[in-house]
Protein backbone atom coordinates (compact mmCIF):
# COMPACT_ATOMS: atom_id res chain seq x y z
CA UNK A 1 0.00 0.00 0.00
CA UNK A 2 1.46 3.38 -1.00
CA UNK A 3 2.11 6.01 1.73
CA UNK A 4 -0.56 8.44 0.46
CA UNK A 5 -3.27 5.79 0.78
CA UNK A 6 -2.08 4.99 4.28
CA UNK A 7 -2.25 8.71 5.11
CA UNK A 8 -5.85 8.99 3.86
CA UNK A 9 -6.84 5.90 5.86
CA UNK A 10 -5.12 7.37 8.92
CA UNK A 11 -6.99 10.67 8.58
CA UNK A 12 -10.27 8.78 8.28
CA UNK A 13 -9.38 6.67 11.32
CA UNK A 14 -8.60 9.79 13.39
CA UNK A 15 -11.90 11.40 12.48
CA UNK A 16 -13.75 8.19 13.37
CA UNK A 17 -12.04 7.94 16.78
CA UNK A 18 -12.81 11.59 17.58
CA UNK A 19 -16.46 11.18 16.53
CA UNK A 20 -16.97 8.15 18.80
CA UNK A 21 -15.58 10.08 21.74
CA UNK A 22 -11.88 9.21 22.01
CA UNK A 23 -9.90 12.22 23.27
CA UNK A 24 -7.93 13.96 20.53
CA UNK A 25 -4.58 13.43 22.25
CA UNK A 26 -4.99 9.64 22.39
CA UNK A 27 -6.65 9.30 18.99
CA UNK A 28 -3.90 11.31 17.27
CA UNK A 29 -1.05 9.53 19.05
CA UNK A 30 -2.45 6.05 18.34
CA UNK A 31 -3.18 6.71 14.66
CA UNK A 32 0.15 8.47 14.21
CA UNK A 33 2.18 5.66 15.76
CA UNK A 34 0.30 2.92 13.87
CA UNK A 35 0.82 4.85 10.64
CA UNK A 36 4.53 5.34 11.27
CA UNK A 37 4.97 1.65 12.13
CA UNK A 38 3.11 0.59 8.98
CA UNK A 39 5.41 2.69 6.80
CA UNK A 40 8.76 2.48 8.63
CA UNK A 41 8.59 -0.77 10.56
CA UNK A 42 8.25 -1.40 14.29
CA UNK A 43 11.64 -0.22 15.54
CA UNK A 44 11.87 2.95 13.45
CA UNK A 45 8.19 3.85 13.84
CA UNK A 46 7.97 3.42 17.61
CA UNK A 47 11.38 5.04 18.07
CA UNK A 48 10.30 8.13 16.16
CA UNK A 49 6.96 8.35 17.98
CA UNK A 50 8.70 7.94 21.32
CA UNK A 51 11.21 10.76 20.80
CA UNK A 52 8.67 13.41 19.79
CA UNK A 53 7.33 14.28 23.30
CA UNK A 54 10.82 15.00 24.62
CA UNK A 55 12.16 16.75 21.53
CA UNK A 56 9.15 19.05 21.30
CA UNK A 57 8.65 19.75 25.02
CA UNK A 58 12.19 21.10 25.35
CA UNK A 59 11.61 23.62 22.55
CA UNK A 60 12.02 27.17 23.84
CA UNK A 61 8.91 28.34 21.97
CA UNK A 62 6.64 26.22 24.14
CA UNK A 63 7.85 27.89 27.34
CA UNK A 64 5.66 30.90 26.55
CA UNK A 65 2.48 28.93 27.28
CA UNK A 66 2.85 28.43 31.07
CA UNK A 67 3.88 32.08 31.46
CA UNK A 68 0.73 33.35 29.74
CA UNK A 69 -1.50 30.90 31.57
CA UNK A 70 0.02 31.87 34.93
CA UNK A 71 -0.70 35.57 34.33
CA UNK A 72 -4.40 34.86 33.90
CA UNK A 73 -4.78 32.66 36.95
CA UNK A 74 -2.80 35.05 39.17
CA UNK A 75 -4.96 37.97 38.01
CA UNK A 76 -8.14 36.02 38.71
CA UNK A 77 -7.17 34.76 42.16
CA UNK A 78 -5.82 38.18 43.13
CA UNK A 79 -9.24 39.74 42.44
CA UNK A 80 -8.00 42.09 39.71
CA UNK A 81 -11.00 41.31 37.51
CA UNK A 82 -13.46 42.97 39.89
CA UNK A 83 -11.49 46.22 39.78
CA UNK A 84 -11.40 46.04 35.98
CA UNK A 85 -15.18 45.67 35.67
CA UNK A 86 -15.77 48.42 38.24
CA UNK A 87 -13.62 50.86 36.26
CA UNK A 88 -15.30 49.94 32.96
CA UNK A 89 -18.75 50.41 34.52
CA UNK A 90 -17.89 53.89 35.79
CA UNK A 91 -16.34 55.01 32.53
CA UNK A 92 -18.84 53.68 29.94
CA UNK A 93 -21.93 52.87 32.01
CA UNK A 94 -23.64 56.08 30.86
CA UNK A 95 -24.14 54.87 27.26
CA UNK A 96 -27.25 52.86 26.28
CA UNK A 97 -26.68 49.30 27.48
CA UNK A 98 -23.75 50.66 29.51
CA UNK A 99 -23.21 47.67 31.79
CA UNK A 100 -23.13 45.31 28.81
CA UNK A 101 -20.66 47.62 27.04
CA UNK A 102 -18.59 47.72 30.24
CA UNK A 103 -18.62 43.91 30.26
CA UNK A 104 -17.21 43.84 26.71
CA UNK A 105 -14.34 46.19 27.54
CA UNK A 106 -13.66 44.48 30.88
CA UNK A 107 -13.50 41.06 29.21
CA UNK A 108 -11.19 42.55 26.56
CA UNK A 109 -8.95 43.90 29.33
CA UNK A 110 -8.91 40.59 31.16
CA UNK A 111 -8.26 38.81 27.85
CA UNK A 112 -5.02 40.79 27.69
CA UNK A 113 -3.78 38.92 30.77
CA UNK A 114 -5.75 35.68 30.54
CA UNK A 115 -5.37 34.06 27.13
CA UNK A 116 -8.15 31.54 27.86
CA UNK A 117 -11.69 32.14 26.60
CA UNK A 118 -13.51 29.77 28.94
CA UNK A 119 -11.87 31.17 32.07
CA UNK A 120 -12.73 34.72 30.95
CA UNK A 121 -16.38 33.72 30.44
CA UNK A 122 -16.47 31.97 33.83
CA UNK A 123 -14.97 34.93 35.69
CA UNK A 124 -17.35 37.51 34.25
CA UNK A 125 -20.35 35.24 34.65
CA UNK A 126 -19.73 35.72 38.38
CA UNK A 127 -18.94 39.43 38.22
CA UNK A 128 -20.88 41.06 35.38
CA UNK A 129 -24.08 39.02 35.02
CA UNK A 130 -25.30 39.61 38.63
CA UNK A 131 -24.68 43.35 38.23
CA UNK A 132 -26.61 43.49 34.94
CA UNK A 133 -29.54 41.49 36.33
CA UNK A 134 -29.71 43.77 39.40
CA UNK A 135 -30.12 46.70 37.02
CA UNK A 136 -32.96 45.00 35.08
CA UNK A 137 -30.95 44.03 32.01
CA UNK A 138 -32.40 41.43 29.68
CA UNK A 139 -30.93 38.13 30.84
CA UNK A 140 -30.33 36.94 27.30
CA UNK A 141 -28.24 40.05 26.62
CA UNK A 142 -26.41 39.62 29.94
CA UNK A 143 -25.52 35.99 29.24
CA UNK A 144 -24.78 36.57 25.55
CA UNK A 145 -22.39 39.46 26.10
CA UNK A 146 -20.34 37.52 28.66
CA UNK A 147 -20.13 34.42 26.44
CA UNK A 148 -19.16 36.52 23.42
CA UNK A 149 -16.79 38.75 25.38
CA UNK A 150 -14.96 35.70 26.64
CA UNK A 151 -13.99 34.76 23.10
CA UNK A 152 -11.83 37.90 22.83
CA UNK A 153 -9.15 36.04 24.81
CA UNK A 154 -8.50 33.92 21.72
CA UNK A 155 -7.25 36.95 19.77
CA UNK A 156 -5.97 39.58 22.18
CA UNK A 157 -2.44 38.70 23.32
CA UNK A 158 -1.39 36.77 25.32
CA UNK A 159 -3.44 34.13 23.49
CA UNK A 160 -2.72 30.44 24.07
CA UNK A 161 -4.51 29.53 20.82
CA UNK A 162 -2.26 31.83 18.77
CA UNK A 163 0.82 30.31 20.39
CA UNK A 164 -0.41 26.82 19.52
CA UNK A 165 -1.04 27.92 15.91
CA UNK A 166 2.49 29.33 15.74
CA UNK A 167 3.98 26.08 17.06
CA UNK A 168 2.05 23.87 14.62
CA UNK A 169 2.89 25.89 11.50
CA UNK A 170 6.33 27.03 12.77
CA UNK A 171 5.57 30.75 12.48
CA UNK A 172 6.83 33.61 14.66
CA UNK A 173 4.98 33.68 18.00
CA UNK A 174 5.71 37.39 18.41
CA UNK A 175 4.32 38.35 14.98
CA UNK A 176 1.16 36.31 15.56
CA UNK A 177 0.53 37.82 19.00
CA UNK A 178 0.93 41.34 17.62
CA UNK A 179 -1.32 40.49 14.66
CA UNK A 180 -4.15 39.54 17.03
CA UNK A 181 -4.15 42.83 18.92
CA UNK A 182 -5.98 45.13 16.46
CA UNK A 183 -8.53 42.48 15.33
CA UNK A 184 -9.25 41.73 19.01
CA UNK A 185 -9.90 45.39 19.82
CA UNK A 186 -11.80 45.70 16.53
CA UNK A 187 -14.09 42.83 17.60
CA UNK A 188 -14.69 44.44 21.01
CA UNK A 189 -15.61 47.78 19.40
CA UNK A 190 -18.07 46.05 17.04
CA UNK A 191 -19.64 44.24 20.02
CA UNK A 192 -19.97 47.53 21.91
CA UNK A 193 -21.47 49.30 18.90
CA UNK A 194 -23.99 46.48 18.45
CA UNK A 195 -25.06 46.71 22.10
CA UNK A 196 -25.46 50.50 21.96
CA UNK A 197 -27.56 50.32 18.78
CA UNK A 198 -29.78 47.56 20.19
CA UNK A 199 -30.23 49.33 23.54
CA UNK A 200 -31.03 52.60 21.79
CA UNK A 201 -33.70 50.88 19.69
CA UNK A 202 -35.05 48.95 22.68
CA UNK A 203 -34.15 50.67 26.01
CA UNK A 204 -35.67 47.76 27.97
CA UNK A 205 -32.72 45.58 26.96
CA UNK A 206 -30.33 47.54 29.16
CA UNK A 207 -30.64 50.99 30.74
CA UNK A 208 -27.74 53.40 31.01
CA UNK A 209 -26.07 53.64 34.42
CA UNK A 210 -25.57 57.23 35.55
CA UNK A 211 -24.50 59.07 38.68
CA UNK A 212 -20.72 58.55 38.58
CA UNK A 213 -18.58 61.68 38.84
CA UNK A 214 -15.21 62.25 37.20
CA UNK A 215 -13.70 61.77 40.64
CA UNK A 216 -15.29 58.31 40.86
CA UNK A 217 -13.90 57.42 37.46
CA UNK A 218 -10.38 58.57 38.24
CA UNK A 219 -10.36 56.76 41.58
CA UNK A 220 -11.31 53.52 39.80
CA UNK A 221 -8.22 53.59 37.57
CA UNK A 222 -5.48 52.56 40.04
CA UNK A 223 -7.13 49.17 40.53
CA UNK A 224 -6.61 48.43 36.83
CA UNK A 225 -2.91 49.39 36.86
CA UNK A 226 -1.53 45.81 37.07
CA UNK A 227 -3.46 44.73 33.99
CA UNK A 228 -2.57 47.91 32.05
CA UNK A 229 1.09 47.48 32.99
CA UNK A 230 1.09 43.85 31.82
CA UNK A 231 -0.45 44.90 28.49
CA UNK A 232 2.28 47.49 27.95
CA UNK A 233 5.02 45.06 28.95
CA UNK A 234 3.90 42.25 26.65
CA UNK A 235 2.95 44.47 23.72
CA UNK A 236 5.93 46.83 24.01
CA UNK A 237 8.57 44.14 24.52
CA UNK A 238 7.38 42.10 21.55
CA UNK A 239 6.75 45.08 19.23
CA UNK A 240 10.07 46.80 19.86
CA UNK A 241 12.04 43.56 20.07
CA UNK A 242 13.20 44.17 23.64
CA UNK A 243 12.37 40.63 24.73
CA UNK A 244 11.11 37.33 23.41
CA UNK A 245 7.43 36.44 24.01
CA UNK A 246 8.54 34.06 26.78
CA UNK A 247 10.59 36.76 28.51
CA UNK A 248 7.73 39.25 28.13
CA UNK A 249 5.33 36.69 29.61
CA UNK A 250 7.68 36.06 32.53
CA UNK A 251 7.91 39.80 33.25
CA UNK A 252 4.12 40.08 33.03
CA UNK A 253 3.67 37.19 35.44
CA UNK A 254 6.14 38.79 37.87
CA UNK A 255 4.24 42.11 37.76
CA UNK A 256 0.88 40.44 38.43
CA UNK A 257 2.43 38.30 41.19
CA UNK A 258 3.95 41.37 42.87
CA UNK A 259 0.68 43.31 42.66
CA UNK A 260 -1.24 40.31 43.98
CA UNK A 261 1.07 40.07 46.99
CA UNK A 262 0.71 43.80 47.67
CA UNK A 263 -3.08 43.38 47.56
CA UNK A 264 -2.83 40.70 50.25
CA UNK A 265 -3.08 37.52 48.18
CA UNK A 266 -3.16 34.51 50.53
CA UNK A 267 -1.27 31.22 50.15
CA UNK A 268 -4.41 29.16 49.28
CA UNK A 269 -5.13 31.50 46.36
CA UNK A 270 -1.52 31.42 45.17
CA UNK A 271 -1.48 27.62 45.46
CA UNK A 272 -4.68 27.36 43.40
CA UNK A 273 -3.25 29.65 40.73
CA UNK A 274 -0.06 27.56 40.47
CA UNK A 275 -1.91 24.24 40.44
CA UNK A 276 -4.42 25.36 37.80
CA UNK A 277 -1.58 26.70 35.68
CA UNK A 278 0.24 23.37 35.92
CA UNK A 279 -2.89 21.35 35.09
CA UNK A 280 -3.80 23.42 32.03
CA UNK A 281 -0.18 23.48 30.82
CA UNK A 282 0.11 19.69 31.06
CA UNK A 283 -3.19 19.25 29.24
CA UNK A 284 -2.12 21.51 26.36
CA UNK A 285 1.36 19.95 26.15
CA UNK A 286 -0.16 16.47 26.06
CA UNK A 287 -2.46 17.40 23.17
CA UNK A 288 0.48 18.92 21.30
CA UNK A 289 2.57 15.75 21.79
CA UNK A 290 -0.19 13.49 20.50
CA UNK A 291 -0.94 15.66 17.49
CA UNK A 292 2.74 16.07 16.57
CA UNK A 293 3.10 12.27 16.36
CA UNK A 294 0.19 12.34 13.93
CA UNK A 295 1.72 15.27 12.02
CA UNK A 296 4.98 13.36 11.60
CA UNK A 297 2.98 10.43 10.18
CA UNK A 298 1.21 12.77 7.72
CA UNK A 299 4.57 14.12 6.63
CA UNK A 300 5.84 10.65 5.73
CA UNK A 301 2.54 9.93 3.96
CA UNK A 302 2.86 13.19 1.93
CA UNK A 303 -0.81 13.94 2.55
CA UNK A 304 -0.36 17.71 3.16
CA UNK A 305 1.56 18.12 -0.11
CA UNK A 306 -1.02 16.09 -2.05
CA UNK A 307 -3.88 18.12 -0.55
CA UNK A 308 -2.11 21.39 -1.41
CA UNK A 309 -1.62 20.27 -5.01
CA UNK A 310 -5.28 19.29 -5.26
CA UNK A 311 -6.43 22.64 -3.83
CA UNK A 312 -4.26 24.63 -6.25
CA UNK A 313 -5.67 22.65 -9.19
CA UNK A 314 -9.30 23.48 -8.34
CA UNK A 315 -10.98 25.71 -10.97
CA UNK A 316 -11.98 28.39 -8.45
CA UNK A 317 -10.50 31.75 -7.42
CA UNK A 318 -8.40 31.54 -4.23
CA UNK A 319 -10.87 33.67 -2.26
CA UNK A 320 -13.66 31.17 -2.98
CA UNK A 321 -11.48 28.33 -1.71
CA UNK A 322 -10.67 30.31 1.46
CA UNK A 323 -14.38 30.90 2.07
CA UNK A 324 -15.08 27.17 1.77
CA UNK A 325 -12.21 26.41 4.18
CA UNK A 326 -13.66 28.87 6.70
CA UNK A 327 -17.11 27.33 6.33
CA UNK A 328 -15.54 23.92 6.99
CA UNK A 329 -14.05 25.32 10.20
CA UNK A 330 -17.48 26.62 11.20
CA UNK A 331 -18.95 23.14 10.79
CA UNK A 332 -16.06 21.40 12.58
CA UNK A 333 -16.35 23.85 15.45
CA UNK A 334 -19.85 22.59 16.16
CA UNK A 335 -18.41 19.23 17.22
CA UNK A 336 -14.80 19.79 18.33
CA UNK A 337 -12.93 21.90 20.86
CA UNK A 338 -10.72 24.73 19.62
CA UNK A 339 -7.28 23.24 20.26
CA UNK A 340 -8.20 19.84 18.86
CA UNK A 341 -9.70 21.41 15.75
CA UNK A 342 -6.57 23.45 15.01
CA UNK A 343 -4.21 20.58 15.68
CA UNK A 344 -6.25 18.22 13.52
CA UNK A 345 -6.71 20.46 10.48
CA UNK A 346 -3.69 22.77 10.20
CA UNK A 347 -1.14 20.13 9.16
CA UNK A 348 -3.21 19.52 6.03
CA UNK A 349 -4.90 22.89 5.42
CA UNK A 350 -1.97 25.24 6.12
CA UNK A 351 0.29 24.11 3.22
CA UNK A 352 -2.63 24.50 0.83
CA UNK A 353 -3.41 28.04 2.02
CA UNK A 354 0.24 29.08 1.71
CA UNK A 355 0.37 27.52 -1.77
CA UNK A 356 -2.58 29.71 -2.74
CA UNK A 357 -0.44 32.74 -1.91
CA UNK A 358 -2.04 33.85 1.38
CA UNK A 359 -0.04 35.25 4.26
CA UNK A 360 0.26 32.64 7.07
CA UNK A 361 -0.02 35.34 9.77
CA UNK A 362 -3.24 36.64 8.21
CA UNK A 363 -4.64 33.13 7.89
CA UNK A 364 -3.78 32.38 11.52
CA UNK A 365 -5.83 35.31 12.79
CA UNK A 366 -8.75 34.44 10.51
CA UNK A 367 -8.73 30.82 11.69
CA UNK A 368 -8.54 31.85 15.35
CA UNK A 369 -11.45 34.24 14.78
CA UNK A 370 -13.39 31.27 13.39
CA UNK A 371 -12.43 29.37 16.54
CA UNK A 372 -13.94 32.25 18.55
CA UNK A 373 -17.21 31.89 16.64
CA UNK A 374 -17.23 28.16 17.30
CA UNK A 375 -16.94 28.82 21.04
CA UNK A 376 -20.44 30.31 21.04
CA UNK A 377 -22.30 28.29 18.38
CA UNK A 378 -24.44 25.22 19.15
CA UNK A 379 -24.32 22.33 19.77
CA UNK A 380 -20.89 22.61 21.48
CA UNK A 381 -20.58 26.37 22.11
CA UNK A 382 -18.26 25.82 25.07
CA UNK A 383 -18.45 29.40 26.37
CA UNK A 384 -22.25 29.17 26.46
CA UNK A 385 -22.04 26.01 28.56
CA UNK A 386 -19.59 27.75 30.88
CA UNK A 387 -21.99 30.67 31.39
CA UNK A 388 -24.88 28.26 32.00
CA UNK A 389 -22.72 26.24 34.41
CA UNK A 390 -21.89 29.30 36.49
CA UNK A 391 -25.43 30.72 36.19
CA UNK A 392 -27.80 27.72 36.05
CA UNK A 393 -30.72 30.11 36.64
CA UNK A 394 -30.24 31.27 33.01
CA UNK A 395 -31.37 28.39 30.73
CA UNK A 396 -28.89 27.26 28.09
CA UNK A 397 -31.47 28.08 25.43
CA UNK A 398 -31.48 31.71 26.58
CA UNK A 399 -27.69 31.84 26.49
CA UNK A 400 -27.63 30.62 22.89
CA UNK A 401 -30.39 33.06 21.94
CA UNK A 402 -28.50 35.88 23.59
CA UNK A 403 -25.43 35.06 21.52
CA UNK A 404 -27.30 35.40 18.20
CA UNK A 405 -26.61 39.11 17.53
CA UNK A 406 -22.96 38.67 18.51
CA UNK A 407 -22.65 35.77 16.06
CA UNK A 408 -23.81 38.14 13.29
CA UNK A 409 -21.25 40.70 14.48
CA UNK A 410 -18.52 38.05 14.32
CA UNK A 411 -19.44 37.09 10.77
CA UNK A 412 -19.23 40.78 9.82
CA UNK A 413 -15.83 41.02 11.52
CA UNK A 414 -14.48 38.00 9.61
CA UNK A 415 -15.73 39.49 6.33
CA UNK A 416 -13.94 42.78 7.06
CA UNK A 417 -10.72 41.01 8.06
CA UNK A 418 -10.80 38.98 4.84
CA UNK A 419 -11.55 42.07 2.74
CA UNK A 420 -8.94 44.27 4.43
CA UNK A 421 -5.91 42.13 5.41
CA UNK A 422 -3.95 45.19 6.60
CA UNK A 423 -6.14 45.32 9.72
CA UNK A 424 -4.29 42.16 10.72
CA UNK A 425 -0.89 42.72 9.14
CA UNK A 426 -0.20 46.35 10.07
CA UNK A 427 1.39 45.72 13.48
CA UNK A 428 3.47 42.62 12.60
CA UNK A 429 4.72 44.32 9.42
CA UNK A 430 5.90 47.39 11.37
CA UNK A 431 7.37 45.63 14.42
CA UNK A 432 11.04 46.08 15.25
CA UNK A 433 13.06 42.89 14.75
Amino acid sequence: MDPLTIGIIGMGGLILLVVIGVRVVFAAAIVGMVGLVSMLGWDAGTGMAGTIPHSKSVAYTLSVLPMFILIGYLAFHAGLTTALFDAARKWVGWVPGGLAVASVFATAGFAAVSGASTSTAAVFSRIAIPEMLRNNYDRRLAAGVVAAGGTLASLIPPSAILVIYAIIVEESVGRLLLAGFIPGIFSAVIYAGLIIIRAKMNPELGPAIRGYTWGDRLRALPGTSPIILVIFIIFGCIYFGWATPTEAGAMGAFVVFTMAMLRGMKWPNLRDALLETAKLTVMIFSIIWGILVFVRFLGFARLPEAFAEWIIALPFPPIVIIIFILLAYAVLGMFMDAIGMLLLTLPVVYPAVVALGYDPIWFGIIVVKMVEICLVTPPIGLNCYVVNGVRPDIPLEDVFRGIGPFFIADVLTVALLVAFPQIILFLPNTMFN
